[in-house]
Order: C-alpha cells, then structure tokens, then sequence
C-alpha cells in the first residue's frame, strides 16, 4: 500500500517551509521531499574551499544541469551548464537557499503589485498588474517578520508601505562605525540612509542563539540558529507539531493526475536511486522558479499533453530574475585618521544600510518610473577569493616581494565598501524556460532550457542608479570606484515562470496559487510572481507562502 499523506510540498526552501509550518500548525499530516541532504545546525562550518570553491551543497554539472540559451553575434546559441560552468542550482539541502541568504530582508512596495496601472506599458514588456495588493498581503508579513524573528528599527520612508507592526521583534544587528561615515555622506547628498531589515537574530530566542559575528555570513550556514532560514523559523517548528514528515534526499520526477485534480508524486531516493510513489489529497510545489516548471512540463500525461497548469500555454514563459548589478569603491589607511580607520578593520559588524530614495523616480527617464533598491556592505570576507584577486590575471600575474606589499595593502591598509543594486527584471517573451528534450539528468528528466534576456529599461535604470552610488561612494571618500552592470542575471534570484492571476487564459494559478486546471494543485516558490520588484523574494516569498497555507486551511 502506497503511503498517503494530508499534503505533500515538493521543496524545504523559503517557501516550502513557511507553508509546512503554517499546515503542520494546523493538524494536517504534512510530508516535505526535499532532493538535497540534512545538514545539522552545528555541522555548518565557515569552510570557504567546501562552500564556495566545490560546492559541496550543490549537485554536480554533470549529472544535474541546465542548458542556456543566449543572443551572441546575431543568433541564439545554446550550452549546457556542465560545460560553462554556469550553476542555477542554489543550496540544495534542507532549508534550500536560505541557508546561504544574508538574511537582507525587505517589503515590496506598494506600486510593485500595480506596476501596469502605476507606471504604464512598456514596448516588449509583458508588464501586469498583481491579482492581490499589498493591504493582502501586509498581514503576511507582519506574521514572517515575528516567525523569522528579523532584526532592525521601523523607520518612515516615502518609499516604503505601512507596517501593522510597531516594530521589528528584535533590534538591530550590530554595525561597524562605517555606518557614522556613510550616513554623514549620505546627509551632506540629501540621501536618507536606512538601517536594513535581517533575518537574524540580534538577540537569543528560545533555542535560536544571537548573530556571533562571525565575518562570514552570506554564502555559509548559520551554526548558531541566528539566521532566520526556512530551516530555523519555520522547519524545526513544524517538526515539533508532530504533523511534518521530512523525507531529505528524495527528488520528485513525476506529479501523478487525472484530469481534475493531481493524486500523488513518483519520487527516487537520491542515495539508491530506488523509486517510489507517495500519494496526497494536495500537493504543493516550491521546488525553485526554474525548477518547478521543468517538474510541471515533465508531469505531462494524456489529460494535460503540455505539461501540469498550463491550460493557458503560459507555463514556462515570462521567466524573471532581478536586474542591477554592483560596485564598490575602496577607503585607504592613509585617508583618515588611524583611530577611525582602525575601527573600520573590526572584523564581522554589519554595514546595514539600505537605501531606498532611488526606488521611484521622476526625472531620471522622462517620466515617473520605477527605480531600485541598494544595499551597501563590505567586500566578502573570502580570503582565497581575495587573495586570487589581489594576485592580478593571467597576463599581468603579481610574484614574491610585489605580491606580497599587494596583499598587505588588501588585507590591512584598505577597506572595500560595495554596493548592490535591486531593480525589475521586466517580463518578456524572449526570457523562458521550457524542456531540453534532447538531453536528461542522472534521473532521466528532460533537463530545463533557459532562454535568457533582459529587457533595455532594466538597464537604463540600473545604470542610473548606479550613479547615484558612485557619488555616495565619493563623498565617503573612497577611491578606485568602479561599478559593473550586466545583462547576465543572478543565478540565485530566480521567479516567474507559473504566474497568478484572475484570468486562467493568460496564466496558470489563481490568487490563492493554486493550478486554474487542478483543484488540489498549488505552486507558492517564485515561479508565481508576475512581475519582481526592485528587492530580494525572501520575504514575500515567506509571506505569500503563509498566506496560500492560510487559504488551504480555510477551505478545507
């Protein structure tokens, strides 16, 4: 007899776990199927060859791969990811991806929701408006930000919606005197800086301990609880319930359907590679953006030829990343005073500054536009990466004695501040995924095609907010400022794909995200996001994710 579950949610991430828990919670016998393995809270190390050199919480490119389709030199051209060695996989282990976040968490504002009624069309844009606003959706977020326990202060902004809180739950993380220098720059600018919103812990909480400032955050798990990943706020609660089953290293093939409604999965044990089918009176699929439709186009059956919630045709298209780019600029030692410049060499504080005026603007393009969020930090910690860096390139390679009075510079005399820029990847036709039905993975799945392309727009508004950086960055008094905008997108910043909406001609969920074609079918990653905003998914993923689980508990 096949074992049967409440609900069956296809991914632990971000949005897998905030849906788990709010199910579980209510006495439904959930099962989670995550493909990656569990890593333990206190297994996590600040490994930088393990983490960030060999990937060692990521599949091979040879047995698990993407191929990806780019414009270059008039034509389209494919490659397999195994041999650019171009990853999309982000942190496939319990918890997904949030694992690896910095924990920079903001809201999306208001306008995001009504982008086509706020700011107009725009040729090749397929721009909508959201089926829900944000007034929907505030609740949400109130309830992720205590669940998460994010860290910072509530602070008035133009830019940024109301708050049905007062204030976060707990109170900023600790900060570098940086910060002294880089808000002073930003009044002499008339900029206002804002302290950011993290998904960590600035103070204990039950078995969750405080932010140890380690120096290595994005990039590397948390081994003390402090960061507010799906594992931590949401996972580990769940499991508490008595309702969660975690079945790690279990990749799902195969969503199993009649015509009305999906009746189970077909999964394999990633470790034998036995398969096996589990059946469920719901399923919830939050594999990932990218990887979630190439599961729905894979579940093809007689009833549903094109794939799973794609009655509409509209599965696979309007893929999205988000747009920006980065810079920085570098503060020396013999800028400023020893005692000051000292106190910027403290190892692990934040930066913590966010900066929102350039979110809408008016006189940037000719007319009110949306603009981008920027987050400002310190140059990664990585100390290979650093050192490779420092060491120059192959034709201009440093050696002994000059190599060495370049990495003392690196590493004591200056300091690199950067900056991160969040603004909409605009939906097109020409940015998809669909199946490469010529090539597999180890599971033998039909692997998923990315064709990727960025709008112009994106770019002129990157471009200018980059500007207004490289100014910030002056005033502060660093030199070598350089930025780099790309059309290339951010592997780990992936949506669209499966949107929502009240029309299931010109998209595959409902409001509540659940398959216009299958009544028990939801999707609640970043696939269903029409249009992206101009910050990071975590939190309204989080949101969204809570807010699905609370329909489903209503109805059923």
């Amino acid at each position: 007899m096949k074992k049967r579950f409440d609900i069956i949610i296809v991914g632990s991430g971000a949005s897998g776990g905030a849906a788990a828990y709010s199910l579980a919670d209510a006495g439904f016998r959930v099962a989670v199927l995550e493909k990656g393995r569990l890593i333990r809270r206190e297994e996590f190390s600040k490994d930088e060859i393990a983490y960030c050199r060999r990937d060692i919480v990521t599949p091979s490119l040879f047995g698990e791969f993407h191929t990806i389709e780019q414009y270059e030199r008039g034509e389209w051209t494919e490659t397999p990811t195994y041999e650019s060695g171009w990853s999309f996989w982000n942190g496939n282990i319990v918890g997904g991806s949030s694992n690896f976040m910095s924990g920079m968490f903001h809201r999306m504002h208001p306008d995001d929701f009504r982008l086509l009624s706020a700011y107009g069309t725009i040729d090749g844009a397929n721009i909508v408006d959201w089926p829900i606003d944000y007034d929907e959706l505030e609740p949400y977020y109130t309830l992720a930000e205590e669940l998460a326990g994010i860290s910072g202060r509530a602070q008035l902004h133009p830019h940024l919606g109301h708050r049905s809180s007062r204030d976060f739950p707990q109170p900023p993380t600790r900060e570098n005197s940086v910060t002294a220098l880089f808000d002073r720059s930003c009044r002499e600018l008339g900029i206002t800086p804002l302290i950011t919103p993290r998904a960590i812990l600035s103070q204990d909480r039950g078995e969750r301990r405080s932010c140890y400032y380690s120096n290595y955050c994005g990039s590397y798990g948390c081994s003390s609880g402090a960061k507010g990943s799906s594992r931590e706020a949401f996972l580990i609660p769940a499991l508490a319930t008595g309702n969660l089953s975690l079945l790690s290293n279990t990749h799902v093939k195969k969503i199993l359907s009649n015509r009305t409604r999906v009746t189970g999965v077909i999964a394999v044990d990633t470790l034998t590679m036995k398969e096996f089918e589990l059946e469920a009176d719901i399923v919830i699929v939050a594999a990932q953006a990218h990887e979630s439709v190439r599961l729905l186009l894979n579940s093809a059956n007689r009833y549903h030829p094109d794939g799973l919630a794609n009655s509409s045709g509209e599965l696979g298209k309007n893929l999205i990343f988000s747009s920006g780019g980065a810079g920085q600029g570098v503060l020396h030692r013999e800028d400023f005073d020893a005692k000051e410049f000292d106190a910027f060499m403290q190892r692990g504080l934040f930066v913590n500054r966010s900066i929102l005026d350039w979110y809408i603007r008016s006189d940037w393009l000719g007319k009110k536009s949306k603009g981008g969020l920027v987050e400002f930090m310190f140059e990664h910690q990585n100390i290979i990466a650093r050192a490779i860096k420092t060491a120059g390139s192959e034709e201009k390679l440093l050696w002994g004695e000059a190599l060495g009075k370049k990495l003392k510079d690196r590493f004591f005399d200056t300091k690199t501040v950067r900056y991160e820029i969040f603004n909409d990847w605009l939906p097109t036709d020409a940015c998809f995924i669909t199946l490469d039905t010529g090539r597999r993975d180890r599971y033998g799945m039909n692997v998923g095609k990315m064709r990727l392309y960025q709008h112009p727009h994106d770019m002129k508004i990157a471009k200018e907010t980059a500007k207004q950086c490289e100014q910030l960055l002056a005033e502060m008094g660093a030199r070598d400022i350089s930025s780099s905008i790309s059309t290339l997108p951010p592997q780990n910043l992936i949506a669209g794909g499966c949107r929502f909406g009240d029309d299931p001609k010109r998209s595959c969920l409902d409001r509540n995200c659940r398959s216009h074609d299958l009544a028990n079918l939801y999707v609640v990653d970043a696939s269903f996001i029409p249009t992206g905003g101009s910050v990071p998914y975590t939190w309204t993923l989080y949101a969204n994710a809570l807010r699905v689980a609370d329909s489903i508990i209503k109805n059923c």
